[in-house]
C-alpha cells in the first residue's frame, strides 16, 4: 500500500524522509525546529527519527 499523503502522521514514524514535504512538515512541528535545522540533524546522524530527537536534545 503507498502512503497517503494526506495523513498527517508519517507512515514509518522511525524513519525521516526529507524528501516528503509533508512528512518534514510533521517533523519540523514535532521538534520544533526549521527544516534547514531539521536537514542539518538529518546530514550529521541519518534519518532515524530516534538519532535526531537526540540529537537536537528533545527528550519527549
Amino acid at each position: 500500500m503507498s502512503d497517503d499523503k494526506r495523513l498527517r502522521a508519517p507512515q514509518d514514524s522511525s524513519r525521516i524522509a526529507m524528501g516528503e514535504d509533508y512528512e518534514v512538515d510533521y517533523w519540523t512541528n514535532e521538534f520544533g525546529v526549521s527544516r534547514q535545522h531539521l536537514q542539518e540533524a538529518v546530514d550529521q546522524v541519518g534519518n532515524s527519527a530516534d538519532a535526531v530527537r537526540t540529537f537536537l536534545g528533545r527528550t519527549d
